[in-house]
C-alpha cells in the first residue's frame, strides 16, 4: 500500500492544525503536501492526495467523492480579518461596475456572490485575476483578497489611508444570516477511506491531538510568525482571536446554509448533504 498524501496549506490560518506535525510532537504516517488551497483542491481531486484541507464549496461541488473527517475546520464567528473586500465607494453603490477577485480562493468568491445577490442586492461585473493589491485596485472598482494578502493589504490602507472601503465577508455573513461560516474542512477520499479504515482512523485521531497542541500553542506561534511577518504583532494576535478549528452541530447548520444560498445563486447544481467519516 503507498504512503497516506496529506495536503497541508501554507497559510497563517492552519498553523495551529499543523503546529505538532511540523515540529514533530507527533508522530504522523503519513506524507505531507504543501500548497495553497486551490492547489491542494485540484491535486485531491486529480487522486494524488488521500486527505486534505478543501474549500467549503469544492466539498458541494464533489460530495459523492470524498468525507469530512469530524470535528474539524477552519471557521470563525462573524470577523474573520483575511477574507477581506475592498472598494473604491460603499458596496451598495458598485451596481454596474467591475469586481476583481482573488484566484486563490474558491469559497471567499462564493461567499462574495452570495453577499452580493441576498444581501447587497448589487449586480456587478466579476473577473478573477492573480492577487494583485495595487493592480486591483487601478484597473477595478472592487477586489477580494484572501489570506496574508489581505491582510497586508489592509495594514496599507490603515497606514497610507487609501480611499478604499474594507469589508470582512465573515462579519458581512454574521450580520447578514447571523451565522458562523466555515471556510475550509478536511477530507478523506470516500474510495481510499472505506478500504483504508485503521490508516484514516489514526490520521483523524492525529489531526485533532495536533489541533488540541497548536491550539495550546499559540503565543508560541505568534512569536514565530512575527519574525516571518510583515504585519505587526497585534495584528497577528487579533487574528487567531477570531479563528475557531471545531464542527460541532452549530458550524453544520451555517455551513448548510452558506451551501442553500450558493444553491439559490446557482453557483452549485444541487442542494448538499454533509457526509462525515465514521458516521
Amino acid at each position: 500500500m503507498s504512503r497516506l498524501r496529506l495536503g497541508q496549506v501554507e497559510y497563517m490560518n492552519y498553523l495551529p492544525v499543523n503546529y505538532a506535525l511540523e515540529e514533530g510532537f507527533l508522530p504522523l504516517e503519513a506524507e505531507l503536501v504543501k500548497g495553497s488551497p486551490t492547489r491542494l483542491n485540484r491535486l485531491f481531486l486529480d487522486g494524488e492526495l488521500e486527505v486534505t484541507p478543501i474549500s467549503s464549496i469544492e466539498y458541494a461541488r464533489n460530495v459523492d467523492y470524498c468525507l469530512i473527517l469530524p470535528d474539524l475546520s477552519i471557521s470563525a464567528n462573524g470577523r474573520v480579518a483575511s477574507i477581506l473586500f475592498f472598494s473604491k465607494v460603499p458596496v451598495t453603490e458598485l451596481e454596474g461596475k467591475k469586481v476583481y477577485l482573488t484566484e486563490s480562493s474558491a469559497t471567499s468568491i462564493v461567499l462574495l456572490k452570495v453577499l452580493f445577490d441576498h444581501y447587497y442586492h448589487v449586480d456587478v461585473q466579476f473577473e478573477t485575476v492573480s492577487p494583485d493589491f495595487d493592480m486591483m485596485m487601478r484597473e477595478a472598482d472592487g477586489a477580494l483578497l484572501i489570506g496574508d494578502e489581505a491582510m497586508l493589504a489592509h495594514q496599507r490602507v490603515k497606514e497610507k489611508h487609501l480611499p478604499y472601503q474594507v469589508t470582512d465577508l465573515g462579519e458581512a455573513w454574521k450580520q447578514f444570516t447571523g451565522e458562523k461560516m466555515v471556510y475550509a474542512m478536511w477530507v478523506v477520499r470516500r474510495a481510499y477511506a472505506e478500504a483504508n479504515p485503521k490508516e484514516v482512523e489514526a490520521l483523524s485521531r492525529a489531526l485533532l491531538e495536533s489541533r488540541r497542541i497548536g491550539v495550546n500553542h499559540v503565543p508560541a506561534m505568534i512569536a514565530e510568525m512575527q519574525k516571518k511577518s510583515a504585519l505587526p504583532l497585534s495584528v497577528i494576535e487579533d487574528y487567531f482571536k477570531n479563528l475557531r478549528y471545531e464542527f460541532d452541530e452549530s458550524y453544520r447548520h451555517a455551513l448548510l446554509i452558506y451551501y442553500d444560498y450558493a444553491y439559490k445563486s446557482g453557483l452549485i447544481e444541487e442542494r448538499v448533504k454533509l457526509h462525515f467519516w465514521g458516521e
